[in-house]
């Protein structure tokens, strides 16, 4: 790995997984002195390689540092391996990411931080546990002579039952959104380090953007930006989890790389009073339907009005009361199958056909859904992305900003607030705002 110079993560690590010991040994190996005892100008740098050469069970997140003495760090390669009758190669270098090609991903490539005078390389992330790593370092004199180094050592295994996994994320590799999409990360284990978990994953789109993490759970971060994405543009999520010390002994043992596109930008607002939803695209209004949505006798069965994103969709659903706290077999319960639904919030709203509503238009009926004729709630489900804001006005029910993915409720100010880190996340490739390490000293 060439030298990737980043700005200097803010913030110092704490805590120390049970039973990774870390081993630091001086270091290293590859000089090149003269038998007879005499040193020439290029012998006059020398590097230490911490861990040095031969430690054994490394934390995996202790830093890895490449230190010049007399002269400059120029080149810094990290190869990490699975030892002998370890995990297979597949599962160490592969992408895991509920839809991305196999391969190797970016995530696990080790890049580091070139201090201000060129002197002392730091890793950026943090190691694989229950690897062997390769060190190579190339560094200078003076007089710009390279000398080359080397050192060899391991990582400790993540300690069974407490290896932190992803079980699942929104969106998957792959996946075309739309301008408000979140990204949500969903572990199969409880996170205490949620600023190091937080700071291990970066996003980056093609058009720089700011953002944050927020946590609804100790097992659920949700990364929201500041403003819509702009559309048309990729956007990659790094999430370099492996290494990272996720508190009372749990590290996270698997890097995974997300790919997703944003597409274009189409923005729906329902208008509860006018009974009307319309549809722009890019700015330009392309649709204007007839609807009816919640007749807003009971609670359950008002539609919720505020800032909405489309989830998901179905070409066939059997919409069930029971779902909303309704009965089917009470007076107001209802089991229908529908067609063309598009949900936007967990209490039970979809945009969905509904031909036997005559009412399309002209008042709202319905038990929460938006309803639609069935050629226009066609088209919506087939114009629609996951992401897709929708904005729905004029009714006493206002939406929780948890309900679904609502999440465009909070300001700015309050989203961030979620952040453990509370700092804003620059979209542009410069890294996270925080510590990923731990102390090595601990």
């Amino acid at each position: 790995m060439k030298l990737t110079v980043k700005p200097t993560a803010r913030g110092v690590g704490a805590g120390l997984a049970a039973g990774a010991a870390l081993l630091l040994a001086s270091a290293c190996t590859g000089s090149t002195a003269d038998p007879s005892g005499s040193e020439s100008a290029a012998d006059a740098v020398d590097v230490v390689i911490t861990p040095g050469d031969g430690a054994t069970g490394v934390r995996p997140d202790v830093p890895l540092t490449v230190e010049a003495e007399g002269g400059k760090v120029t080149d810094v390669t990290v190869t990490q391996s699975q030892p002998e009758g370890g995990a297979s190669e597949d599962a160490q270098t592969g992408e895991q990411d509920g839809g991305g090609e196999d391969g190797a991903s970016e995530a696990d490539t080790v890049t580091g931080t070139l201090s201000d005078d060129g002197a002392t390389w730091t890793s950026d992330w943090n190691l694989r546990p229950g690897t062997d790593v390769k060190v190579e370092a190339v560094a200078e004199n003076a007089d710009g002579e390279e000398k080359e180094f080397a050192a060899q050592f391991s990582t400790a295994d993540a300690e069974q039952g407490n290896a932190l996994e992803l079980e699942s994320n929104f969106p998957s590799s792959g996946d075309v959104v739309g301008v408000g999409m979140p990204v949500i990360v969903n572990f199969d284990l409880p996170v205490e380090n949620k600023s190091r978990v937080e700071n291990s994953m970066e996003v980056v789109s093609e058009e720089p953007n700011e953002g944050s993490w927020a946590w609804l759970d100790d097992q659920t971060a949700v990364f929201r930006p500041k403003e819509y994405w702009k559309p048309n543009q990729k956007v990659s999520v790094n999430m370099r989890l492996a290494g990272v010390d996720a508190g009372g002994g749990t590290y996270g043992v698997e890097n995974h790389r997300l790919e997703f596109e944003v597409g274009r930008d189409q923005r729906t607002t329902i208008d509860a009073k006018s009974h009307r939803m319309v549809v722009e695209r890019d700015g330009e209004e392309i649709k204007d339907f007839p609807t009816s949505v919640g007749r807003a006798d009971t609670r359950a069965y008002t539609t919720t009005s505020g800032s909405h994103l489309t989830m998901e969709k179905y070409a066939n659903l059997v919409m069930d009361s029971s779902t909303v706290g309704v009965p089917v077999d009470s007076p107001e319960g209802y089991k229908l199958d529908v067609d063309y639904a598009v949900r936007f919030s967990n209490s039970g709203e979809f945009t969905h056909a509904a031909p036997w509503n005559n009412s399309l238009g002209e008042a709202n009926l319905s038990h929460g859904c938006p309803n639609m004729a069935t050629s226009d709630a066609k088209w919506f489900y087939e114009n629609s992305y996951m992401g897709d804001p929708l904005e729905v006005t004029g009714t006493d029910r206002q939406v929780e900003w948890d309900n679904g993915w609502s999440y465009w409720e909070l300001s700015w100010e309050d989203w961030l607030a979620k952040s453990e880190t509370g700092e804003p996340d620059k979209t542009d490739d410069t890294g996270t705002p925080g510590e990923v390490h731990g102390d090595p000293q601990d």
